[in-house]
Formats: C-alpha cells, sequence, structure tokens
C-alpha cells in the first residue's frame, strides 16, 4: 500500500518482510486442523499458505506523519541481532527495512519520534545499529516513547533484546518513558492493551474527524477476529490478553475506525465488523 490519509496525517507502511511464519497449533494452541477447517475458504491464499497451512504474517512499521512531526510505530526485526534462535531472521545482515524507508523520502535523522507498541524482538530490532563496535540509536535526533510499564519489564528480564534494542537507546539519553495513556498532541495518543506483555500499548490517530488505531501485537492473525479467545503461546498473560481482544475487537466494530494491524497479510489495514457473535476483518482496498 503507497499510503493513505487520515484526515491530514499521511501514514505508510514500511514492511521488512511478509512470509508464511507460523504454524497455527503451535502458536495458537486451538488452532487444531479440525478448527481451521471451516475457515481455510476464507484465510487462503492471503492469511494462510495453502501448500504449507501456515499463517502468513508481515513484519512492519507504520511511518505517520503529521503537520509537526514525522513519527515511526514499532521498527521491526533489525540487522545482526545476537539472538540465537532464527538466526536467518534475527541475524540477517541485509537492510531491507531500512533501505524502505529510504524509499519512502527518509533517512534516519528525519524521525522525530519513534512509539513502541512494545519490546518483542520483532517490534524493537531496528531501534538500534551496530556501529563502532558498539548498538547505537538507529534514529540519532528521536525520541523514543516506551511505556513504563513495558520498559520496567523488559529492564527485569534483562535479555539479549533489551540490552541490544533498548538499553542503548535509554543510554543515549533518547527514551521517553511514559504512561499508557500519554498523549503526545491533538494528532496521535497512546491506550492500554496489556496482557501481551505488560505494557502493551496501542497508537491512536486522529484528525479532522477521521481516526485509526495501530493495533501492535494484541491480535496477530484475522483468525483471532472469529476467535479473540485464542492467545498465542507467548502472550504473557494470556487471560488478560484475550478480555483486551475482545474488549477492543467489540469497542471499534462498534466506532468503525480504521484499524492498522501489525500482522494481518497486506494490505493489513482495514475495520473489524460484527458476523453474528464473532467478528471479521474487512481490508481496506490496496
Amino acid at each position: 500500500m503507497s499510503g493513505l490519509m487520515i484526515g491530514d496525517i499521511a501514514v505508510q507502511r514500511i514492511i521488512e518482510e511478509e512470509v508464511p511464519f507460523f504454524v497455527p497449533h503451535e502458536t495458537f494452541v486451538e488452532a487444531t486442523p479440525e478448527a481451521l477447517a471451516p475457515h481455510r475458504y476464507w484465510l487462503e491464499p492471503n492469511a494462510m499458505d495453502p501448500e504449507t497451512g501456515m499463517l502468513i504474517l508481515p513484519f512492519q512499521s507504520y511511518l505517520v506523519r503529521t503537520k509537526h512531526h514525522t513519527i515511526l510505530i514499532d521498527t521491526c526485526i533489525g540487522c545482526g541481532k545476537s539472538i540465537t534462535h532464527r538466526p536467518q531472521w534475527f541475524q540477517r545482515t541485509d537492510q531491507t527495512w531500512l533501505n524502505n524507508l529510504r524509499a519512502a523520502g527518509l533517512q534516519p535523522e528525519a524521525i522525530d519520534y519513534v512509539f513502541c507498541t512494545h519490546l518483542h524482538a520483532d517490534h524493537c530490532g531496528w531501534n538500534t545499529i551496530f556501529m563502532d563496535g558498539r548498538w547505537v540509536p538507529t534514529f540519532p535526533n528521536a525520541k523514543y516513547i516506551i511505556s513504563k510499564t513495558e520498559y520496567a519489564a523488559a529492564e527485569t528480564r534483562n535479555d539479549i533484546i533489551f540490552q541490544e534494542s533498548a538499553l542503548p537507546v535509554m543510554e543515549a539519553g533518547q527514551v521517553q518513558l511514559v504512561d499508557s495513556d500519554f498523549a503526545l498532541d491533538d494528532n496521535i495518543w497512546l491506550q492500554s492493551t496489556a496482557g501481551h506483555t505488560p505494557g502493551h500499548v496501542a497508537v491512536n490517530l486522529a484528525s479532522n474527524g477521521h481516526s485509526a488505531v495501530m493495533c501492535g501485537d494484541l491480535i496477530h492473525s484475522p483468525i483471532q477476529c472469529v476467535h479473540p479467545e485464542w492467545s498465542p503461546v507467548f502472550d504473557a498473560d494470556p487471560e488478560q490478553a484475550r478480555l483486551t481482544r475482545r474488549h477492543f475487537l467489540a469497542s471499534n466494530a462498534e466506532s468503525g475506525q480504521l484499524v492498522l494491524t501489525a500482522h494481518f497479510p497486506s494490505p493489513s489495514i482495514g475495520h473489524v465488523v460484527t458476523k453474528g457473535d464473532a467478528f471479521r476483518f474487512k481490508y481496506a482496498v490496496d
């Protein structure tokens, strides 16, 4: 998708990759072949690979340009990280995502703010780059907006993700720790969507009577609109995530506002609608 306008706000997806990624029942324990069988006709071929049965996910950021600021929401996987599992992913040496950002007409120096929905590896990887023997902020002029709760939880874990993609930004003095209802201005603000991680947030956008919300990892796949009770195995608090997800789906189905997803297949953007006693995701036209 080349981009869209939300009032006076320009929004563009910056994609790192889009591939078959999850074996359904390994991610959602309830997603057995029998449970998925009634849904394959609408999941395939965009959300589920017909040959392998794997769920297809993009890994992407959202570039947001208001009249006052240039903002990134999340920063994908990154380059040359030390995470040992999925080395072909985390230890990649290509700069596809950064090149795609440049193709959108921006250098890293042009970013004013980086909003982190949470601090999982595939959402904060390009927070930093390796330069002169150490990890440094990729966006030297940006403030990185991170929930206080999320940062504290990541700091307690103190894993390689935190050490390479969050701590160097804090040490550079570029992190702004905020409450989960933080508002930058009337155009962009946070809302708590805890469950996937303790401090997970969604990012709201509004301008001239139009609005949208970027949901982060509150929802990973369109199958969760039908089954919001399906929490992935990597949700920190599955029950809280279920409650948060159901509330999010219901409120956005009622409001009809645009939803920007992190991992739904292209075009990734659309509306939550009700269908019977469940929900569906109606994609915007690409």
